[in-house]
């Protein structure tokens, strides 16, 4: 949900709720509101108020530097040349990525840089 919601979303429904509150909700976006249901929108405020780690905070700056080149097509030889690090650390640092988000092939960390921001499409 805080994805979606970095990537602009303007109203959130859950599948539950959706006959109830589904004209309300587009009358909301029409208008320029934001719309989330109840439950969501208590969730983004538990998240924010316990100041938990957002998508693509969890990623140091090198990290975000290796996913940006990664994204980008760059081989390991070409990321570590063009960070001006080994070749080694520059595996270590896509391993330590792919721990952190969960995400165990190329096409998906390009997906992830996407959605966060990370490269434009």
């Amino acid at each position: 949900m805080l994805e979606s919601l970095r990537a602009g979303v303007t109203g959130y429904l859950l599948k539950t709720r959706a006959a109830d509150e589904l004209v309300q909700a587009i009358r909301a976006v029409s208008r320029g509101e934001m719309y989330l249901t109840r439950s969501v929108s208590e969730t983004v405020v538990k998240a924010y108020l316990s100041k938990q780690d957002l998508p693509g905070q969890v990623l140091s700056d090198r990290e975000r530097q290796v996913l940006q080149l990664v994204a980008e097509g760059k081989t390991t030889k070409e990321l570590a040349s063009l960070l001006n690090i080994s070749v080694k650390t520059a595996e270590s640092h896509r391993s330590n990525i792919m721990d952190k988000l969960d995400i165990h092939d190329t096409a998906g960390l390009v997906r992830y840089a996407i959605r966060t921001g990370i490269i434009q499409s």
